[in-house]
């Protein structure tokens, strides 16, 4: 990986965002740490992430509120939940929701990295599908379409992969 992951962190403990920032920071991810759903929400409007780590009980806006709104308004954004108060409940609702990996704290720095980059691949095969989906769609129209409507399709494709 010659480019760092994109990742936005999200918890509201602030030694424990310090910490594993930095940690990951050193580690092939180019981390954004924010301490509220709020927050992340905003962030991830502004920036481009493809992993969210967050953090499932936080004040305001929760962990499972920001994994629904992420996972909505960011098509290929995978989401890691981590959280020191784990229950079957909460873990059915958020895979249900779309989150990819489900961690109790204290979880190993080795497996944690394990599932960031389990996630970014999986970011980058669900990208690949969905560009192969298109670009299939788009060649199947391209005998009566016209070259500029051949690229305005595949500019809006490329939107949509943002």
């Amino acid at each position: 990986m010659a480019d760092k992951i994109r990742l936005l962190l999200v918890d509201d403990e602030k030694q424990f965002l310090e910490t594993i920032s930095t940690r990951l920071g050193m580690r092939d991810f180019d981390v954004t740490a924010v301490n509220s759903g709020e927050e992340a929400i905003e962030a991830a409007r502004t920036k481009g992430f493809e992993i969210a780590l967050v953090d499932l009980n936080m004040p305001g806006i929760g962990g499972e509120k920001v994994l629904e709104i992420l996972k909505r308004e960011h098509k290929f954004m995978e989401v890691v939940i981590l959280t020191g108060y784990g229950a079957i409940d909460s873990a059915i609702r958020c895979t249900k929701a779309g989150v990819y990996g489900y961690l109790e704290k204290p979880c190993e720095l080795d497996t944690l990295l394990n599932v960031l980059r389990e996630a970014y691949q999986r970011r980058l095969q669900n990208k690949l599908k969905f560009k192969n989906e298109k670009l299939k769609e788009i060649v199947s129209e391209a005998a009566p379409g016209s070259p500029l409507e051949i690229l305005r399709k595949l500019k809006e494709m490329d939107k949509e992969l943002e």
